[in-house]
């Protein structure tokens, strides 16, 4: 169960109530929630497009900026011309698939159709930066791009949270 100071700040980030939390995937240095984990459907039965969401405002702006310096540009064509890139590229893709797959089993559900499951692009293209550095803060390690776009982005709580912090987890 998601802690209810957690939903608030969660909202708060939106600016919309959030839908089909699971759980906090990764907090912020500031203590705040900024990757959440969702369900792979809505209560409708509508496919949820991401596993991982990025719900801070402040990182999704920071990570916005670098999506536009080109550097999704570069990393395809990093991927393209080198296979041990492109390999670990693949695992985090699978990782995701499992992951969400579990997700999934653990409510029930059959597993999404396979076109459906990942996401930022994977296995085969970059797509979405927010989608690939949500996925290696929940599970660090796991997604090489996610972690070169994060290892460029500033320290986006350096000036405090996003939210104010009392409807969230008090500051680390």
């Amino acid at each position: 169960m998601i802690d209810p100071d957690d939903v608030t700040a969660v909202e708060r980030q939106l600016g919309r109530k959030p839908r089909g939390l699971r759980s906090v995937a990764h907090r912020c240095p500031c203590g705040l929630p900024d990757v959440v984990e969702t369900a792979p459907r809505l209560p409708d039965g509508t496919p949820f497009p991401t596993l991982f969401y990025l719900t801070c405002p402040k990182a999704a702006s920071a990570i916005g900026t670098l999506e536009s310096s080109g550097l999704m540009k570069d990393m395809r064509e990093r991927l393209a011309a080198d296979p041990e890139l492109a390999a670990a590229y693949r695992a985090a893709h699978e990782d995701y698939i499992a992951r969400r797959d579990k997700a999934g089993s653990q409510e029930g559900l059959e597993p999404l159709p396979r076109g459906m499951q990942s996401a930022g692009g994977m296995p085969d293209r970059v797509k979405c930066l927010h989608a690939l550095v949500a996925h290696e803060l929940a599970v660090p390690g796991v997604n090489p791009l996610g972690r070169q776009a994060l290892d460029r982005l500033p320290e986006w709580w350096a000036d405090g949270p996003c939210v104010e912090p009392s409807c969230g987890k008090e500051p680390q």
